[in-house]
Formats: structure tokens, sequence, C-alpha cells
């Protein structure tokens, strides 16, 4: 019989959303406000956009904070009421923010996670990780399973991400074993759709955007690594299971479509309609060769399955840069 989570958390629930104007906070947000919560969104806008939550100007059970987690939660009234549940998802989460942001990011997964952690003990309230497949760094094993304790290089240029995901998980799990805190954390694989940035440096969006322009389509290296590209839809589905199940985790979200970067770059020109060709520029230092989860946890433990194609998402996407981008 396959697995059935029954919705925990709705009407009169309160949700601290740190990163709440990011990419994957803004769609979280509004997931949780469609099932009757009361939503209140953390972002320093360091890579985040008001512009994400704009559609929610007149809706009174959503609250946007202008604040950097990193520094603690400010003495505001939207913050002062109890949290049902506190969701860390603020941190800049691409290749171009490794170099650009490299100390906020881990300021962001050490100070701003032990503040996320402390107001969820204080409150009672369920806390949610996103972590990332990055933890596994530039993996021996293939596919991931979550018993895999990834080949990160602590020195490199994503180890500012990578460690700082590793030191909030082992935070995260702290606070669990020490104060039985109830957590989850979601370890989130190469997401996309709507409201990514444009130049985020992350694949999906770099090659719409150059395809978009007619302008050349960046591969790195020769195109032959393989990333598992998942549609923002499916992951905000696997985040509300986890955080709905009690499962304490990690648990790995996202789907088993793995596609190397020459493959990508090509479905993409085809799907736009482009006629821009596809050249090689140098591959970054430790850029993972594969990437893909294993599913196994969370297909058995929340009933999570993927349902929306790379074309179809892809689509999508496409059709969103077209429209809110002027592309």
């Amino acid at each position: 019989m396959a697995t059935e989570i029954a919705p925990r958390y709705g009407p009169g629930h309160r949700v601290l959303i740190t990163g709440g104007a990011g990419f994957v906070g803004s769609h979280l947000v509004d997931a949780l406000l469609a099932r009757g919560c009361d939503v209140v969104a953390l972002d320093n806008l360091i890579t985040g956009s008001k512009d994400n939550l704009a559609h929610l100007a007149n809706e009174p059970r959503f609250t946007f904070v202008d604040a950097d987690i990193s520094d603690g939660l400010p003495n505001l009234e939207p913050l002062a009421e109890r949290f049902d549940v506190v969701m860390h998802f603020a941190c800049p989460a691409s290749p171009v923010d490794f170099g650009r942001l490299p100390l906020e990011i881990l300021k962001v997964d050490s100070l701003g996670t032990f503040h996320c952690l402390e107001r969820a003990r204080a409150d009672g309230a369920r806390f949610v990780l996103a972590s990332t497949s990055e933890v596994y760094g530039d993996p021996k094993e293939h596919p991931q399973a979550e018993t895999y304790w990834g080949n990160v290089n602590p020195i490199g240029l994503r180890s500012v991400y990578d460690e700082a995901k590793r030191f909030s998980e082992a935070a995260t799990m702290a606070y669990h074993r020490k104060y039985g805190l109830d957590v989850g954390i979601v370890r989130i694989f190469n997401t996309y759709g709507p409201r990514m940035r444009p130049d985020d440096g992350r694949a999906v969006p770099t090659f719409i955007t150059q395809a978009l322009r007619g302008e050349p389509v960046t591969v790195a290296g020769d195109g032959s690594q393989t990333r598992s590209i998942c549609y923002i839809d499916d992951l905000i589905d696997g985040i509300l299971l986890l955080l709905d199940s009690g499962e304490v985790g990690p648990i790995n979200c996202g789907t088993e479509h793995e596609i190397s970067m020459r493959e990508l770059a090509e479905l993409v020109v085809r799907l736009t309609g482009s006629s821009s060709p596809i050249v090689s520029i140098p591959r970054p230092d430790d850029d993972p060769t594969v990437r893909r989860p294993d599913l196994t946890k969370a297909r058995s433990l929340l009933g999570y399955s993927p349902r929306v194609s790379p074309e179809d998402g892809l689509r999508r996407t496409i059709e969103y840069f077209t429209r809110h981008l002027g592309l």
C-alpha cells in the first residue's frame, strides 16, 4: 500500500520561512498560504527579490520581514507570536554566489541556523532545514543515497556552500539529540523553474537566457557531466511531505531525470526554437561529474512521486523567462 501523509499544518498554524523571497522559499510561501497557514517570510534580499512575493501584497495571512537571519530575529511584532513551524531556507545557492558571497553563505548556515534552531526550540516548533545534494560533493557513489558521506573538497571554491550545509545538518541533528527538537532535513537536488535569477550561474537559467537572446549557449567542459533536474512543483511537494511526516531525515528530494549538460543545452535550444550555437567554456574547479538522488527513502517514507517531465518543466520555465524577463 502506498504511503499517505496527512497534512499536519493548515489553518491556524503560523510558519516562519527564512529566505522566503528566494526562488524555492517564495514557492514554499505560496504552498503554505494555499493550505490556510499564516506565513511570515524573512529575507535580506541579498539574492531574493520582492518581485517573487508581489502577488501577495493584499494577502492578510502573509507578512514580509526585511532582515538578515545571520544577525538573529529582530524584535518586531510579526515575529513576536509563537510559530508552529520554522523553515530555514535562507542561503545564496548558486555557483556565482560562492565566489561573490562566501562569508554570507558561511554565516547564514552557521549563525543563521543556530538562530532558527533556538527559535524553534523556544516555540516548540517543527524545524525544517533546506540542505542540498552538494553535501555529497563530487560523488564516488552513484546514485547518491542518504547513507553516503560524500566527497567534498573542504577548502575549494564550492566549500563555503558544501561545508556550510554539512554544518547546518550537524547542528540540526545536535538539537534533535540534545533537546528532542522536532526536525526534518531535506537534501535538495538541482531544482529549476519560475522565479530563478536569469544570471545565477546555474545551467537551466543560463542556457534559457542565452538561447532566448540568441547568444552562444555555454557548456562547461565537454558537457558530459550530469545533473538530475527537478521542477519546482515536485520539490515543493516533497518538502511538504517531509514537513507533515515528522520524519527526521536527511531525505533526498529531486528526480531521477539524469541528463548530461550537453543534452540539456540541446534540449533548451530545441524548446526555445533558438539558433544559438552550443560552445564549450572551461569547467570550474570541483564541478561534480555526476548527480542523481537515490529516492528510495522519499518514496517509501513519504510517498513522494515527482510528476513533471523535463520537457514539460522546461517549457513552463521558458514561458516564465519569456513573459517576465522580456526575453
